[in-house]
C-alpha cells in the first residue's frame, strides 16, 4: 500500500505480468479461462457508510469468493493495524480469513480492492500456482486478480493529486491498466465506465494503448507498416546465408519475433493473448492458432 509517497509509473513489471498471464493459462486452461469472462460489478462491491463495517466487508468479501470460483465458505474479516493494507491465512480450509488495515475502516470505498487482492491470493494457493520471490509472487497475484475480473477495483483504489496518493497492489497503474485492456480485448468487456478515479482512466487507456500494440506486431497482419518493413528487412537477412546448425542472426533487440533455421525457416513470435511463444512457418500468408490459448491469428510470415 502506496499512501502520501511518491507513486512508481510506466511498465517496470511487464515481463512478469506477461509471465503470470502465461501462468494462469497453463494452470486453468482456456475453457476455465473463460468462465471468468464476467467482472465483479460495482452494485455488488458498493459499500456505504451508513453500512456496519463488518457486516459490509463480510458480504463484499463473499463477492470475491464467488467471482474467483472459490468453494462456498464461512468468511472472517477483522481489521487491525499493520503495516500493509491486509494480511490473509493461507489454508486449505474450510473457512477463509482475511485481515484489513484499520485505515480501511474510515476508507470503505477501497474494502474491495483490498479484498480482491487477498482473495486472490487464496484462489492462487488453492491452485497451487505460484512464483519464487515475494515481489514476483505479489506481480502474480495483482495480475490474476485483474485478468480473473476482480482486480478493477485495484486500479480504481488509485488516486494522485498535488498533495497526497494512494496506490494499492505491486503493479504500477499503468500495468494494472494493460492487464485489464488485455482482459477487455479478450472478452469484449471494457471496465472504463466503472472508474470512479479519473487517475484510474487515464492509466487504463495508457495500458491499452501497449495492448493493443501486441497485437499489431509482425509477422501479424494487423501490424503497420514500418514493422511490416523492418520484419521483411529481416527476413531477407536471415534467409540471405543459412548456416546449418547455427542460430538465425538476432533481428533488432525491440522486436518480439525470432527466426529459426530450418526446412522451412520459421518465426517465433508471442502470442498477443497469453505471450506463449508461437512457431510458424515462413511462407507467407498463414493462420495460426496458439496451442495454449487457442487463439487464431492472421499472419504474413
Amino acid at each position: 500500500m502506496t499512501q502520501d509517497s511518491e507513486v512508481v509509473h510506466g511498465f517496470p513489471h511487464l515481463e512478469t505480468v506477461r509471465s503470470a498471464v502465461t501462468a494462469l493459462y497453463r494452470q486453468l486452461s482456456p475453457d476455465s479461462v473463460r468462465t471468468f469472462a464476467t467482472s465483479v460489478i460495482p452494485a455488488d462491491v458498493a459499500f456505504a457508510d451508513h453500512d456496519d463495517l463488518h457486516l459490509g466487508a463480510q458480504r463484499v468479501a463473499r463477492t470475491m469468493v464467488r467471482q474467483l470460483q472459490l468453494p462456498d465458505a464461512r468468511i472472517v474479516v477483522s481489521f487491525r493495524e499493520m503495516t500493509h493494507a491486509a494480511n490473509v491465512e493461507l489454508t486449505d480450509g474450510p473457512e477463509y480469513r482475511v485481515e484489513l488495515n484499520t485505515r480501511f475502516e474510515e476508507h470503505r470505498r477501497d474494502i474491495g480492492a483490498a479484498l480482491a487482492h487477498e482473495v486472490t491470493h487464496i484462489r492462487l494457493h488453492r491452485l497451487g500456482l505460484s512464483f519464487p520471490g515475494t515481489r514476483d509472487n505479489e506481480i502474480l497475484t495483482d495480475t490474476a486478480a485483474a485478468y480473473l475480473g476482480a482486480g478493477w477495483l485495484l486500479l480504481d483504489a488509485y488516486r494522485e493529486d498535488a498533495l497526497t496518493s494512494q496506490k494499492l497492489g505491486y503493479l504500477t497503474p499503468e500495468e494494472y491498466g494493460y492487464v485489464l485492456a488485455k482482459r477487455a480485448l479478450h472478452f469484449g468487456e471494457d471496465p472504463a465506465t466503472w472508474f470512479t478515479s479519473p487517475q484510474a482512466y487515464t492509466a487504463y487507456t495508457k495500458g491499452m494503448t501497449l495492448a493493443r500494440h501486441d497485437e499489431q506486431q509482425p509477422p501479424l497482419t494487423a501490424a503497420g507498416r514500418f514493422g511490416r518493413h523492418r520484419y521483411a528487412r529481416a527476413r531477407r537477412a536471415t534467409s540471405a546465408a543459412p548456416v546449418p546448425g547455427e542460430p538465425a542472426p538476432p533481428v533488432l533487440p525491440d522486436t518480439p519475433y525470432t527466426f529459426e533455421y530450418g526446412s522451412p525457416l520459421r518465426v517465433s513470435f508471442p502470442c498477443p493473448t497469453c505471450h506463449q511463444r508461437i512457431r510458424v512457418p515462413v511462407r507467407g500468408r498463414v493462420r495460426a492458432r496458439c496451442g495454449l490459448c487457442r487463439t487464431v491469428l492472421d499472419c504474413d510470415t
